[in-house]
């Protein structure tokens, strides 16, 4: 490495210049500084949680050339890669799977830059910087979630394994409303969605957008309190506070969109969605009412409804779910890189996903015939 670079390793971005770190996320508010802060400062990812940061920083000088987002890592929730199997397999063996180091966005699915540097020369440097931290730790393992595909190409090269995921994301194909995106369908999922919308609307049931600073600390506490209500329902613990909901809600307005069901001028539920770009990510929901359909309809339908009124191109419908196939969610591969300082292991588990990538080119197939798009022949362009 040049005299003038240097890698060094921190535990907070307290000290590193908001926008210096910004520049090199780029308009990703996964990524950004406030995010991610936010995270950290409000304890929803720290060390008492089980993600511990130990960001790479490459410094020219004094000046912030490229990062590395980073955690130790002592359990897998909150990952959506799931490798509790490795961890088991690793038990079964009296060997210990954590602490593991993990470059991601705490509790996001969603892709983007892991490997933030201008140039290819910068990100193969964070990439051996990263193992090699792996190894002085003497962690299990690497892994690296949701990145870009060239990133994840450029970890491959580095001797770290390919792992390819499955999600649900709508495409929009210039679609002036949402009966003409509707048209495509055929007949019989066309008339599905059709009945699932009036369901939610013969209930008395009304959405409105609040996007930015329009949504108040008051739509926070409901938006929390039906967010909490659908972890209590499903056994688990939330990972994410309201203090977390109202700091980004301050530091990072121009990204957030609410969608709230109100019932008779009542709320009743409400969809979080995050503005990528031209991409709008769907995040949580919660209903303190159940209502047939009404799960679609806040935190589907409105979102492909919104990215229509808006122009954005893609609507991410969040992690796993075969049942958004059929509201026209398409599936898409995503991709994760990983590293086993066990050798027996990581060949143990190179054979594992050459099996799993296989499947999931399968189900891809599969997933593609069940597609509720009309046949090429109608003259209705499918969706990929």
């Amino acid at each position: 490495m040049p005299k003038d670079l240097r890698i060094e390793v921190c535990d907070s971005l307290a000290g590193v210049p908001a926008d210096e770190w910004n520049r090199l996320a780029g308009e990703d508010p996964f990524l950004k500084h406030q995010f991610l802060s936010a995270l950290h400062e409000t304890g929803c990812a720290s060390d008492a949680t089980g993600w511990a940061p130990v960001y790479l920083l490459l410094k020219s000088g004094a000046r912030l050339s490229g990062a590395m987002p980073l955690y130790v890592k002592s359990h897998s929730y909150g990952e959506y890669v799931f490798d509790w199997a490795w961890a088991d397999a690793y038990h079964r063996h009296g060997l210990d799977y954590y602490p593991k180091l993990l470059s991601a966005v705490p509790f996001t699915p969603v892709t983007g830059a892991r490997i933030l540097a201008g140039s290819k020369r910068d990100q193969d440097r964070l990439i051996e910087a990263a193992l090699a931290l792996a190894r002085e730790l003497r962690v299990s393992s690497l892994h690296c979630l949701f990145s870009k595909p060239d990133e994840a190409s450029r970890m491959y090269a580095h001797g770290m394994l390919a792992r390819t995921t499955i999600q649900f994301h709508w495409t929009n194909r210039g679609y002036a409303s949402f009966d003409e995106f509707l048209s495509g369908f055929n007949h019989d999922k066309r008339k599905k969605v059709k009945q699932e919308r009036r369901k939610v609307r013969d209930a008395g049931i009304r959405c409105r957008w609040l996007e930015g600073t329009d949504i108040t600390e008051r739509d926070w506490a409901f938006f929390n309190r039906c967010y909490r209500q659908t972890y209590r329902e499903h056994h688990s613990s939330p990972y994410l506070s309201l203090e977390f909901f109202c700091r980004i809600g301050r530091e990072l307005p121009q990204h957030l969109v609410l969608v709230l069901a109100e019932r008779d001028g009542t709320p009743v539920a409400v969809s979080l969605n995050v503005r990528n770009g031209q991409r709008l990510c769907g995040r949580y929901w919660g209903a303190l009412e159940y209502h047939p359909a009404l799960h679609f309809e806040t935190c589907y339908y409105q979102g492909i409804e919104y990215c229509i009124a808006r122009g954005l191109d893609v609507f991410e419908g969040g992690s796993r779910g075969e049942h958004k196939l059929a509201r026209g969610l398409t599936p898409i591969e995503t991709y994760s890189a990983h590293w086993l300082n066990h050798p027996e292991f990581l060949a143990a588990v190179e054979q594992f996903l050459s099996r799993e990538t296989r499947g999931v080119g399968r189900y891809v197939d599969e997933l593609n015939d069940r597609s509720p798009y009309k046949a090429p022949s109608s003259g209705v362009a499918p969706q990929p």
